[in-house]
């Protein structure tokens, strides 16, 4: 008997096309901020590195030329 009512629940809540609750709004809301925070992350340790080599090189400039890839 129990089963049945979960079940006839469950497939009710599945059929029902109400708009979205305040709750999947957050749901979204905390997804899209982690994948921005995660970004923001990766993103300022890029750019952390890439001044600290541009610092490297204007404090010890290359004696030979540089090649392509090369750091400076």
């Amino acid at each position: 008997m129990w089963k049945e009512y979960v079940m006839k629940t469950f497939i009710r809540m599945l059929k029902d096309e109400s708009g979205a609750s305040a709750a999947e709004y957050a749901l979204i809301l905390a997804i899209v901020g982690a994948a921005i925070a995660f970004a923001a992350v990766n993103l300022g340790s890029v750019i952390a590195n890439s001044m600290n080599n541009a610092a490297k090189c204007i404090k010890t400039p290359p004696t030979q030329p540089v090649t392509t890839g090369g750091a400076c």
